[in-house]
């Protein structure tokens, strides 16, 4: 596991509350790392944050352990009812 979704894992880790639901897939093409964050409907609110704001914060932090290994990392947070980013 990487240095990035090991980040992101203990960070979503640290928000939920169904721990066995978070899901981080990391996918890496000539854009840069992507990871889609998958977490149980109840938790969703808690990783969205009030206006997005903790998702922001998380896209942010991603992007500064990314660039410690010359890596451009954006996050999607994907909705598991209608299995599509919705962050």
């Amino acid at each position: 596991m990487n240095e990035d979704q090991k980040f992101l894992e203990h960070a979503i880790h640290a928000l939920v509350d169904d721990h066995d639901q978070v899901k981080i897939e990391r996918v890496v093409d000539d854009y840069g790392v992507f990871l889609k964050v998958h977490v149980s409907k109840d938790d969703m609110g808690k990783i969205i944050g009030k206006k997005g704001r903790t998702a922001h914060a998380l896209k942010t932090l991603l992007r500064v352990v990314g660039s410690r290994e010359q890596n451009r990392v954006n996050m999607k947070i994907i909705d598991p009812e209608i299995d599509e980013a919705v962050a």
